[in-house]
């Protein structure tokens, strides 16, 4: 665990390890900009305080920001994110954006008041379903009444990537299973179709390779090629 860390946090070994790599992920992940324009449609956030939850680097802050043009331009952005190097990035990412920060804290804990933000977003962050209920206390308890929340995570029962990410994931619980604990949660679900687009070979392997073991990873690439591949996710969304 990185010194400085919060209690409790929970390794991500894609950017932690290879941060660079996950930043060409980031570039090449949904072009088009279907997930942002899916969450818009549930909760714009404009004039809004939106929560960016495990942020990473700070990669989408300047977009909840409006310094990119997907549309909205929140009043306050906060970043929060449970590696401090990672923060410390993050910071100099935005540092001469107007209203934005970054703090270290972890879902579980996070480090915000009572019922202070309007929009939350974990993109792949800590919310995989069973076992992220402390996370889902925390923003029942930082999420104002009528605020919205997003978690934005992979679905393994669609697209080449999910036939990859069962393969390179055996042990994550089924789709099923995650689809009846969001439910029972009181979430909802937007099923969508995004994809991987990256500028060269080079750029695809070195993201194929952080997301997967190097023998399921050499699989993949002997059987793709190309640099894109079709991507299914879910976007969660539960309003408060």
């Amino acid at each position: 665990m990185p010194p400085g860390a919060p209690r409790g946090t929970i390794p991500s070994p894609n950017i932690w390890e290879h941060t660079a790599a996950y930043e060409l992920e980031n570039r090449g992940v949904d072009r088009g900009g279907l997930i942002e324009r899916t969450m818009r449609g549930i909760h714009d956030w404009s004039g809004a305080t939106f929560l960016d939850l495990g942020c990473g680097a700070g990669f989408h802050l300047p977009r909840w920001a409006g310094a990119e043009p997907t549309g909205g331009r929140a009043a306050q952005v906060v970043g929060v994110e449970p590696h401090p190097a990672l923060a410390a990035l993050a910071r100099r990412r935005v540092r001469t954006l107007e209203g934005v920060r970054v703090e270290v804290g972890s879902a579980q804990e996070i480090p915000l008041p009572d019922a202070s933000v309007d929009v939350v977003q974990a993109r792949w962050a800590y919310f995989f379903g069973p076992g992220c209920e402390p996370g889902l206390a925390e923003l029942s308890r930082v999420v104002r009444r009528g605020g919205t929340a997003f978690v934005i995570d992979n679905d393994g029962s669609r697209s080449t990537f999910g036939t990859w990410f069962r393969r390179g994931y055996p042990k994550v619980d089924p789709p099923e299973v995650i689809e009846r604990f969001w439910a029972s949660h009181g979430w909802h679900r937007e099923p969508l179709e995004i994809a991987w687009e990256h500028d060269t070979r080079e750029d695809f392997e070195a993201v194929v390779r952080i997301e997967f073991d190097p023998r399921t990873a050499d699989a993949i690439l002997a059987e793709h090629p190309g640099t894109s591949v079709d991507y299914a996710v879910n976007l969660w969304w539960r309003r408060f």
